[in-house]
């Protein structure tokens, strides 16, 4: 789970869900992603079972990630939750306003 509930264990999977990607095509659907972040949460998420890499025989070499099964159903709940909390964005900064001020009026 703790791969999964970090930014980019949810980005990451997200950005798969589109579809297989190389590692540069990967890291421009997620935004920000630097490349030693992008290797690591890949490496992760590979080991947990959510995401398969493989490796194409062809000069030069080519390595395109995909979801596993697992991944995509993962992947899919989400992009809900995104979603959800994309929707909601407006109340949960009012929140935090109302929040910010409270602290400031002690």
């Amino acid at each position: 789970m703790e791969h999964l509930t970090g930014r980019w264990g949810v980005l990451v999977p997200a950005g798969l869900h589109q579809g297989p990607a190389r590692f540069n095509a990967l890291r421009r659907r997620v935004d920000g992603v630097s490349e030693k972040m992008l290797s690591q949460t890949l490496q992760s998420l590979e080991r947990d079972g959510f995401v398969q890499r493989t490796v194409h025989a062809v000069m030069p070499p080519r390595v395109e990630y995909q979801l596993t099964d697992l991944g995509t159903t993962t992947a899919a709940k989400l992009l809900d939750l995104i979603g959800h909390l994309e929707a909601r964005m407006p109340t949960v900064i009012a929140a935090q306003t109302h929040y910010d001020r409270s602290r400031t009026d002690d």
